[in-house]
């Protein structure tokens, strides 16, 4: 079975840190581009970074850039998004997501994603 699943979420104060994983089974995760995505109550996912195949390239959202690091350890199949300098307005579920290389060179690549993981919720409140 092809699947992918976040864990590393839960409640942290404001200004803390938190590291998110995203581990493969089934399949390796070497030759995806890999994005993080998050949902917020009431509101529309958002993208949030994307790591390169090669893990050479990344990308964030204006509102964690400096915030958040990707990164991916292929020996362990696992991709992580390292959170630091927590705000309450990052407080959704997080999903990671899997899709051919050539996806991280497009315009959306959210929309050519081939496995999504069931999201791991992120609570920032003191």
């Amino acid at each position: 079975q092809l699947q992918l699943v976040e864990s590393g979420g839960g409640l942290v104060q404001p200004g803390g840190s938190l590291r998110l994983s995203c581990a493969a089974s089934g399949f390796t995760l070497d030759y995806y581009t890999i994005g993080w995505f998050r949902q917020a109550p009431g509101k529309e996912r958002e993208e949030v970074s994307y790591i390169s195949s090669s893990g050479g390239s990344t990308n964030y959202a204006d509102s964690v850039k400096g915030r958040f690091t990707i990164s991916r350890d292929n020996a362990k199949n696992t991709v992580y998004l390292q959170m630091n300098s927590l705000k309450p307005e990052d407080t959704a579920v997080y999903y990671c997501a899997a899709g051919p290389p050539a996806i991280y060179y497009s315009d959306y690549p959210s929309d050519g994603m081939d496995y999504w993981g069931k999201g791991t919720l992120v609570t920032v409140s003191s």
